[in-house]
């Protein structure tokens, strides 16, 4: 059975799910998205995104293409019409169509685009073992807080790392990482996590928003400041966090092992109580 997207108020075959070219999303990536996380057809964490997209949408000064309440429904009809037990809902927000000008159309109504993809979240193929990252440089723009489908930078670098053998990408800046391709990085040094701090630099992760309130509440220290690719090679554990990944741990860094190359206790512990709330919050305890 094909897929049933969103595309503007309406649920069609994604063979029919087509925009203008004249989307500016297409001509000038003048757009916002969201991805979140789906559990025995359950939204999980979905208001962190929502809220999101709402400060994404202020930050580039776009209108809202629906009300929030439309919005929310829509994610549970396409959730509904194609059956997702397990998986994950995209969805993405343009300033419409128009004649290609730089500058705000007057009159164009906001394109509104989303579908479902599945992949299995609680039972992640990559958790168990581990997975490799390179690192890269950070050539993005500076207003990397802003969920934008400005994502050339991102895909260069993922698909460097994938030529490389490895899962992710962590992009570097002044000589500190900064984050993933499509996630936030962490390493943990005497039972202590270490992450950057929320700026302009880097994406305020829904995942790892919740991640923090949870890690707390079990007396997991985080400490928020940059550290060096120098400092990851040394660490005790690593892991990134994302929508479609929750919480994965990191066993090797530019080809060096990280704590013995294998998942370590605080990475287990920290996606243990992750997965726990995305349970509850799916029905599934």
């Amino acid at each position: 059975m094909s897929r049933v997207v969103y595309v503007n108020g309406s649920y069609v075959p994604e063979n029919e799910g087509k925009v203008s070219i004249f989307d500016r999303g297409f001509l000038f990536a003048d757009g916002i998205y969201e991805v979140t996380a789906v559990i025995n057809g359950k939204l999980v964490d979905y208001e962190p995104h929502a809220e999101r997209l709402e400060r994404s949408l202020n930050e580039i000064s776009m209108a809202w293409p629906c009300s929030k309440a439309e919005l929310r429904q829509m994610h549970e009809e396409l959730i509904k019409r194609n059956k997702l037990d397990e998986g994950i809902i995209y969805i993405q927000v343009t300033r419409g169509s128009a004649d290609r000008d730089f500058k705000f159309p007057k009159e164009a109504k906001s394109t509104l685009i989303g579908f479902t993809q599945v992949q299995k979240l609680l039972e992640n193929p990559n958790a168990p073992a581990g997975v490799k990252v390179v690192t890269i440089p950070d050539i993005r723009w500076a207003r990397r807080d802003i969920k934008s489908v400005m994502l050339l930078a991102p895909v260069l670098g993922k698909q460097r790392a994938y030529e490389e053998g490895a899962f992710e990408g962590w992009m570097v800046e002044d000589g500190k990482v900064t984050e993933g391709t499509s996630s936030n990085a962490y390493i943990v040094k005497d039972g202590k996590v270490i992450t950057r701090p929320l700026s302009n630099s880097i994406l305020a992760g829904c995942t790892r928003r919740s991640l923090f309130r949870m890690a707390k509440e079990e007396g997991v220290v985080i400490e928020e400041r940059l550290f060096t690719p120098e400092e990851a090679y040394a660490a005790d554990e690593a892991f990134l966090t994302s929508a479609s990944n929750f919480v994965l741990p990191i066993v090797e860094i530019d080809g060096k092992r990280v704590g013995g190359g294998q998942p370590g206790p605080v990475v287990r512990k920290l996606r243990e109580i992750y997965l726990d709330e995305a349970r509850r919050q799916a029905g599934l305890k």
